[in-house]
């Protein structure tokens, strides 16, 4: 019986734990301090299709159709990558590197360049 209640102890303190973490990181995402970053999809983009935004590496958002990226980036060097979601014909991304200064923006538009996705910046 006692390794039932403290079974029950641990799961509730990790439940606990795991809002806790979630909660911070619902905090900071949604923070609006630092460089503002916009990303557009092209009219033309295509219907059916999604796009990709990734920032250094790690994706933020599928973007449909009608809709944009609009985040916040903390100050300093960040690779900015668009790519096409599903990419049936393996057209490559797009990517942009920016030096993000604190109450900037930064926009640009993911557009058909050939067979792949280019960045524009607005």
């Amino acid at each position: 019986m006692r390794n039932k209640i403290l079974s029950i102890q641990l799961i509730l303190r990790v439940c606990a734990s795991l809002i806790v973490l979630f909660t911070a990181a619902v905090g900071f995402a949604g923070e609006k301090t630092g460089a503002h970053l916009v990303i557009d999809r092209v009219a033309t983009f295509g219907t059916g299709l999604d796009l990709a935004v990734s920032i250094d590496g790690s994706k933020v958002a599928l973007v449909s159709e009608g809709s944009n990226y609009d985040g916040y980036l903390t100050p300093g060097k960040h690779t900015i990558s668009a790519a096409v979601s599903p990419n049936h014909d393996m057209a490559g991304p797009g990517t942009q590197t920016i030096d993000a200064k604190e109450g900037e923006t930064y926009s640009f538009t993911a557009v058909w360049q050939g067979e792949n996705i280019g960045l524009v910046r607005n």
